[in-house]
């Protein structure tokens, strides 16, 4: 019997930490459910001048139906685009300069071979560092291999930059999401990316909340130039939040605090399919024990914090007990209703809400493999790289 009382108990206090906890998200963690999305800026007097700068390895497959998006931008100002081929094996320098020419843009394009990565950097930060040094233009926008940028493109995000003395503007774009793991995983993936750094956070100069999303990333040079360039974040996986970072704690080049804008894109779109779950996971696993610092405690306390979360109020409704289900039960419907926009976002029925538990087991074990990826000498692998 009194086994009996102290289960109950311990299932009535996980359902209500559940639910204290989805409390605190839902009103007290900067509406980071909420989509944030740019606004119109006004035309600036002068249109400053943009390189455009694709980091790409074995991107063979991703450019002819990205490059030709850059390649044809509508900017008024001066502007040219470099792709970094960084040791491709697939023929992506070649690729791309055959675009260009059928494309009769061969003037706006530039491709530049990385040199050997140097020893202490990270693969795409280096080959990002090669775009850099042959640009001299007033802003630089990092952008993917396989991202998808409507004609206007640049000359929002450079309006955007001008009109609001933004020192880094950044674009969660839209991801491919029409295969059923795509429906599952892609909008937990920015869900849970929101979690961690709401927009509105971000966005406020004065919070410390860093972060940007690495396939639209448009920095003005003078702030690059002001934290020490690429060479700060040399060894970063995560290059984009690496970056946001070091702007925030060296505040903007007038003395005056940094700003940075990161909002989802309707429009800007990503052409990378995920069709099996497996693709997806091995995404998260690359990156998630970096996020962790490489930290066991860290690891088992994220593990421990999800699973209270998402998977403890649908089990404990499922139990039938008085009191811990009702609990267990309004946790998981606060849960869901915030979760709506974000499926709604990628245009998905309400039954793909219900599954955020479901995404989130997946998340958890893709977690535990990246610990046990980089245990194994593993870590950070991508394109044939590891890298952690």
């Amino acid at each position: 019997m009194f086994k009996v009382f102290l289960v109950t108990s311990f299932a009535i206090l996980l359902s209500f930490l559940a639910l204290a906890a989805w409390i605190y998200l839902a009103f007290f963690n900067g509406q980071f459910w909420k989509p944030v999305f740019d606004d119109p800026a006004p035309d600036p007097a002068q249109w400053p001048s943009v390189d455009i700068i694709i980091p790409a390895r074995n991107e063979a497959d991703a450019l002819p139906r990205s490059l030709p998006t850059l390649l044809g931008q509508d900017y008024p100002g001066r502007w040219r685009v470099i792709l970094v081929d960084d040791h491709s094996e697939d023929g992506t320098g070649a690729m791309a300069q055959a675009i260009a020419f059928e494309g009769q843009k061969t003037s706006r394009l530039t491709v530049v071979n990385a040199p050997d990565l140097p020893a202490g950097w990270s693969g795409k930060v280096a080959a990002m560092q090669a775009g850099t040094t042959t640009s001299n233009a007033d802003y630089i926008l990092f952008t993917d291999a396989d991202i998808e940028h409507p004609a206007d493109s640049l000359r929002r995000l450079a309006a955007r930059a001008v009109d609001r003395n933004i020192d880094l503007v950044s674009r969660m774009v839209k991801l491919h999401c029409a295969y059923p793991s795509e429906k599952l995983l892609i909008p937990a993936f920015v869900y849970f990316f929101a979690m961690l750094y709401p927009f509105k956070r971000v966005n406020d100069p004065e919070s410390k909340v860093a972060a940007a999303a690495g396939g639209v990333m448009l920095l003005r040079r003078k702030t690059l130039d002001h934290i020490g360039g690429l060479a700060r974040i040399k060894s970063a996986l995560i290059d984009d939040c690496a970056l946001a970072r070091a702007i925030k704690d060296y505040g903007g080049t007038s003395g005056t605090p940094s700003r940075i804008e990161l909002t989802l894109s309707r429009d800007i779109k990503s052409a990378r399919p995920y069709p099996r779950i497996q693709d997806i996971t091995h995404m998260i696993a690359r990156t998630a024990y970096t996020q962790l610092r490489y930290s066991p405690l860290l690891l088992a306390g994220t593990i421990i914090g999800m699973a209270i979360l998402f998977l403890a109020p649908l089990l404990l409704f499922l139990t039938g007990w008085p009191i811990c289900s009702e609990a267990a039960l309004a946790a998981w419907m606060l849960m869901v209703l915030i979760y709506i926009p974000m499926t709604r976002f990628y245009e998905l029925p309400f039954a793909w809400s219900l599954a955020l538990p479901l995404a989130a087991a997946i998340y958890i074990v893709a977690t535990i493999d990246s610990a046990r990826l980089y245990r194994q000498g593993k870590g950070g692998q991508w394109k044939g790289r590891m890298q952690a």
